[in-house]
């Protein structure tokens, strides 16, 4: 199983990377959307998951999603974001754009592992 996280810090990839590889998934590391969606093209019919953060250069995390839902080889890949943004209206807009699960920063390995199992329909 793959699971592709998005985020321009590269410190919370590695942290996803690590909880990923723990769950045994292969991770792969875009970061920016741009890079995400190039991913997506070449490797799309492979992945299981996308971890997506809101904030980052260039293309937001919302038009990121927006970009993978408008695309029907890949618009059924669960999307979870991972994001600061935990106020409300985020996450309505997240899940109305698609995303299947929301996930706010600072986390603790269990809660994003927890997440990741929920995303994929097989926890909580």
């Amino acid at each position: 199983m793959k699971l592709l996280t998005i985020d321009d810090s590269k410190t919370i990839r590695r942290v996803i990377a690590g909880i990923g590889g723990i769950l045994g998934f292969d991770v792969l590391e875009a970061e920016n959307g741009v890079a995400g969606l190039e991913i997506l093209q070449d490797l799309g019919q492979e992945i299981n998951l996308i971890l997506l953060d809101w904030n980052m250069p260039g293309m937001n995390g919302l038009e990121v999603l927006k970009s993978i839902k408008a695309n029907p080889r890949i618009k059924n890949i669960p999307v979870m974001m991972v994001t600061t943004e935990g106020e409300r209206e985020y996450i309505i807009k997240a899940i109305q754009a698609g995303a299947v699960h929301y996930q706010t920063k600072p986390f603790s390995q269990e809660e994003m592992a927890a997440r990741i199992m929920e995303a994929l329909g097989v926890g909580g």
